[in-house]
């Protein structure tokens, strides 16, 4: 396990390292001013495979796999007339995955840390998710407890009280969400990107520290100014 850890962390290591010293290889084409990276975690089986499904292709996916390692996903969406694109890491909540998915907490602007509302075991080990998520993120990480299954209320172990208190303790956003209706879904994504995106206006987020989780893409250029460089450096090419 030791090996995948280093062999993972190596990985990040390169990515950061070109996202640093080439940020126009992927810059164009795009069509967004901006990228969060958010984590998903939380015990096996609380959801989190079903709940990113249910935000990036609308609908819900029946007899969810458990992830094995990491999983991911994307979504452009829009907070103050600002396109954001969200890379989502849905992570395994099994514990002999849990050295490899905590290499994926760093750089996290976001985390969505689920429950099932129907299991207090899950609900029981919030605190030690939460010990990770601070202890291996930024102090600028917006945090989101959701209680997912919020459509099993004849089932449920959990209260929305006793969450909603744990959530106001620790400084956390909180809803209970279902993946399989779709309630609170949308929201609970879309709330922690307006978080964030108000830590950018009140200048509490580095963005040139890739530990921010944020990365900014500047308005993209005019075809016109794109055809004028294109011919600018055509003229200046001895070749």
């Amino acid at each position: 396990m030791s090996k995948v850890r280093s062999v993972v962390n190596r990985l990040h290591d390169r990515i950061d390292y070109f996202m640093e010293k080439c940020p126009n290889m992927t810059a164009a084409p795009y069509n967004y001013n901006y990228i969060f990276k958010y984590i998903i975690i939380g015990d096996m089986g609380v959801g989190k495979s079903c709940l990113l499904h249910q935000f990036t292709e609308k609908k819900f996916m029946a007899n969810c796999p458990h992830t094995i390692g990491v999983e991911f996903g994307t979504r452009i969406i829009e907070v103050d007339d600002k396109k954001i694109k969200l890379q989502i890491w849905d992570t395994a909540g099994q514990e002999r995955f849990r050295a490899v998915t905590r290499s994926y907490y760093r750089g996290a602007a976001g985390a969505l840390m689920v429950y099932d509302i129907t299991r207090r075991s899950t609900y029981n080990h919030l605190s030690s998710w939460l010990t990770d998520t601070r202890n291996l993120t930024n102090p600028s990480t917006v945090i989101f407890l959701i209680g997912n299954k919020s459509d099993l209320e004849s089932t449920r172990e959990v209260t929305y009280e006793e969450a909603k208190e744990f959530a106001d303790e620790n400084g956390l956003m909180f809803l209970e969400a279902s993946a399989m209706t779709g309630q609170n879904v949308e929201e609970a994504f879309l709330e922690t990107a307006r978080k964030i995106y108000q830590n950018i206006q009140e200048g509490r987020l580095d963005l040139n520290a890739s530990e921010s989780g944020v990365q900014h893409r500047p308005s993209q250029p005019s075809r016109t100014s794109l055809s004028s460089e294109a011919t600018g450096a055509k003229d200046q090419c001895s070749c």
